[in-house]
């Protein structure tokens, strides 16, 4: 299913790359989910089993996001993981990334905001108060006025 290049949709390339690198992984999972829901009883296990590995996978981030490490993104993939067998879980996972999505738009419109009031906007590499100097070390800058040196 193709995605379109929506410009607002931050994900809209990693969707399309994620396609065309899933394809053969995806025909043989297709091919596993019609053996496995030919069976009814096969099925109910499987469930079970995905079920079981989700929980536990999203129980174990929450248990690693006080601690460093990647808390967070282990329960995203519990997530993925219950959203292959699970309508919920994928909407669920779907409504995350575009809350992180709008975070990172609005701390992104925040730190440029903060560094135009600030008059900080990064360009002032050498300190000058202009912007794109050539120096970014007074060691390299033959106009930097010498530091003392290391008392021997």
């Amino acid at each position: 299913m193709p995605h379109s290049r929506d410009p607002l949709e931050p994900s809209a390339d990693d969707f399309e790359r994620a396609g065309r690198i899933g394809r053969p992984i995806g025909r043989w999972m297709a091919r596993w989910r019609r053996i496995i829901r030919r069976r009814p009883w096969l099925n109910t296990v499987y469930k079970v089993i995905v079920t079981v590995i989700g929980v536990a996978v999203i129980i174990i981030g929450l248990i690693l996001v006080p601690l460093p490490g990647p808390g967070w993104l282990i329960v995203f993939i519990g997530l993925t993981i219950l959203g292959s067998e699970f309508h919920w879980a994928r909407r669920f996972t779907g409504w995350l990334r575009m809350q992180l999505a709008r975070f990172w738009a609005w701390w992104r419109a925040r730190k440029a905001r903060k560094a135009g009031e600030d008059g900080e906007g990064g360009t002032d590499v050498d300190g000058t108060g202009e912007s794109g100097g050539a120096y970014t070390d007074s060691d390299t800058d033959p106009t930097a006025p010498e530091r003392p040196g290391p008392q021997d």
